[in-house]
């Protein structure tokens, strides 16, 4: 295994090294997001960074419940995927000068966060499952169902405007 998973020897090991890794994802998030609000120039995208923000601040509270639930601390573990996606996406946007194209940017930098949250999600809620924690498994469906719909609004919104606008 690798350098930092030598605590991990049992499934419920696991399981809580990854809670703790999307505890870190969900943090690092939330730190990120009012930047992004502020670079976006698509005023339903700046609403949907927005709200998204508040769902982000429920999905840190809602891990903390199955931390809570679980019986162990809630803290967190680096996630160098998160920090990886979103030095990508502030590079990136760093370099874009163009509003419309920025935009476009910005939509596939938060998708790629989606989409990391959801594979994340979709594997804790199989874990907790097979460790026989339905009530944690519940908890967090509600952040991957939030993670689906965000993931979706993003596409809506992209294909419906900002990527035609971009390609202008």
């Amino acid at each position: 295994m690798g350098l930092f998973s030598k605590d991990i020897k049992t499934m419920d090991d696991l399981f809580v090294h990854t809670l703790r890794d999307i505890y870190y994802a969900e943090k690092k998030i939330a730190k990120s997001l009012p930047t992004m609000i502020e670079k976006a120039s698509d005023p339903q995208l700046k609403a949907d960074f927005q709200k998204h923000l508040s769902e982000t601040e429920g999905h840190i509270l809602r891990v903390e419940e199955v931390f809570k639930m679980h019986g162990v601390a809630a803290k967190a573990v680096t996630c160098p995927a998160i920090d990886g996606i979103i030095d990508e996406a502030e590079e990136v946007s760093g370099e874009i000068a163009d509003k419309q194209v920025l935009d476009a940017a910005l939509i596939a930098a938060a998708q790629a966060v989606e989409h990391y949250e959801m594979t994340r999600y979709g594997t804790l809620i199989a874990w907790a499952k097979l460790l026989g924690r339905p009530d944690c498994a519940s908890v967090l469906a509600r952040n991957l169902e939030e993670e689906k719909n965000a993931d979706a609004k993003l596409t809506k919104l992209a294909e419906a405007r900002v990527n035609l606008q971009a390609a202008e």
